[in-house]
């Protein structure tokens, strides 16, 4: 049956109308060739300047799967095991007055199982490049972060970390938590056993043999290329949503590991040859099988039929197949890859606003050739008959260390959540289950209770989100 991309062009217009998004790209190969490509809207919205396959944007948290990489060649080479204490590399690394940080390994690093909450450190560390940007006085955390000194090193962040008041989520290897800290780490240790910047690392071993010629993390070096995004943000104007430019581009150089790699669909797809063909790309080597096999092995839960391996989310069935893919969100990125190892089938999707759902718009894409409904997603929840004495006992505020406060309130006999300035009505779906629709997306709420049964956080945008106070204002133990 030959692909129907009409329908699907028609999904992503109209997924594009409703989230406002300037400019976005899609790409998809099969067999290493590429099948489909397009530019939707504009890279420059004022002088009217397209998108094309070639336009870069930034790519967030996909780097940490670059990451994950020279990991696993430096494991290939001798240098290092994922089995490792992080401590054996960064002997200054600690968490709060324990021991804590000596049972944390490499592998809980990477599978973001080392029990760290989220911390403010992300902020921090793009601090000096978010000064003056017009988009920073949307965000609640700035008036926090401006008391703070700015992080720019591994030292000062390993210092930084060391010297908060840290309860961690549970012991290493217990329980699934995003961390940009651990991957920032990593960041740390690559250079530390390699002898070379992060940056230049993976350049060398990775970018390069892939013949990724427009994918840097250096700023001077993007601007040499011909076609590269402007960076939008969003905010709130008399009750509407507003986009505007926001071009300035933040950089992390503590953080440029968990995110900081700017690209284009075309070099994407040059990468996600690795995880088809079990290590090879343009004709080199980059990892052996084995290395790939254990990256994409499903190690850890995230949500129910979604899994963690390293630096890659893997969903082990999928209408019959794998999907090995990582997003990445950040001002002015909306970026997905994805791969079916079975179809040997690729992709990416990249855009130039923030919180716009280019995974699902991706998977449109790879909807078409599996022979699928463009609009079919990844995860269906059901409707769960949750008994209305329950809901009480998830009341409260819930705050994290990256800025996040939601809170939770039953109204009517029903949950609901206030998040973003929104209220938002909670549909259960399981025992401790709910989701809450945001446009075009549901949003999975997992409550976890303690020994005793009772609720101490919600795990959310792939966090643990602690709760700091219940349905009576009482602080939570």
């Amino acid at each position: 049956m030959k692909p129907d991309w009409g329908s699907f062009e028609e999904y992503v217009q109209k997924t594009m109308a409703i989230y406002q998004v300037p400019g976005l790209a899609v790409a998809v190969a099969r067999d290493g060739e590429q099948v489909y490509s397009r530019g939707f809207g504009w890279r420059d919205r004022d002088n009217q300047l397209p998108v094309t396959e070639q336009t870069v944007f930034g790519i967030g948290s996909i780097t940490k799967s670059f990451t994950a990489v020279a990991i696993m060649q430096l494991e290939e080479r001798g240098k290092l095991s994922v089995a490792d204490p992080v401590v054996k590399y960064l002997p200054e690394f600690r968490v709060g007055r324990g021991h804590a940080a000596e049972a944390m390994t490499i592998h809980h690093f990477l599978t973001h199982t080392s029990g760290l909450p989220p911390l403010p450190s992300l902020f921090l560390c793009m601090a000096r490049s978010m000064e003056g940007d017009p988009a920073v006085k949307e965000m609640p955390f700035r008036a926090d972060c401006a008391k703070q000194q700015p992080i720019d090193t591994y030292e000062q962040l390993m210092e930084y970390i060391a010297n908060l008041e840290v309860e961690l989520l549970g012991p290493p290897g217990g329980c699934f938590s995003y961390s940009n800290d651990a991957y920032a780490l990593l960041g740390a240790i690559i250079e530390r056993v390699s002898g070379q910047s992060y940056q230049s690392y993976v350049t060398e071993n990775i970018l390069e043999p892939l013949g990724m010629n427009h994918t840097t993390f250096d700023l001077k070096v993007m601007e040499r290329y011909p076609e590269v995004t402007v960076l939008y943000a969003q905010r709130e104007e008399q009750g509407k949503e507003e986009i505007f430019a926001a071009p300035q581009w933040w950089e992390a150089p503590a953080m440029v590991a968990a995110g900081f790699l700017r690209s284009n669909v075309t070099d994407l797809l040059r990468y996600m040859e690795i995880y088809r063909t079990g290590g090879v790309g343009n004709g080199q080597r980059i990892l052996s099988a084995d290395s790939v096999a254990r990256m994409t092995t499903p190690f850890v839960e995230c949500q129910p039929g979604l899994y963690y391996g390293y630096g890659l989310m893997v969903h082990p069935n999928y209408h019959g197949v794998s999907l090995v893919e990582h997003g990445g969100g950040i001002k002015g990125v909306s970026a997905y890859v994805s791969c079916v190892p079975e179809k040997d089938i690729t992709g990416a999707a990249l855009a130039n606003l923030g919180q716009v759902p280019s995974g699902q718009i991706l998977l449109g894409a790879m909807n078409v050739l599996l022979g699928l409904p463009v609009g079919t997603r990844r995860l269906e929840y059901r409707d769960y008959a949750c008994p209305a004495e329950r809901l009480g006992r998830y009341e409260g505020v819930y705050i994290s260390g990256e800025g996040v406060r939601c809170e939770m309130a039953v109204v009517d006999g029903e949950l609901h959540v206030q998040l973003r300035g929104k209220q938002f009505r909670a549909r259960p779906v399981g025992v401790d289950m709910f989701t809450v629709k945001m446009k075009e997306e549901e949003m999975l709420l997992r409550f976890l209770s303690d020994a005793r049964g009772h609720v101490y956080a919600v795990a959310f945008g792939f966090r643990i989100v602690r709760r700091a106070t219940d349905h009576k204002g009482q602080q939570t133990a």
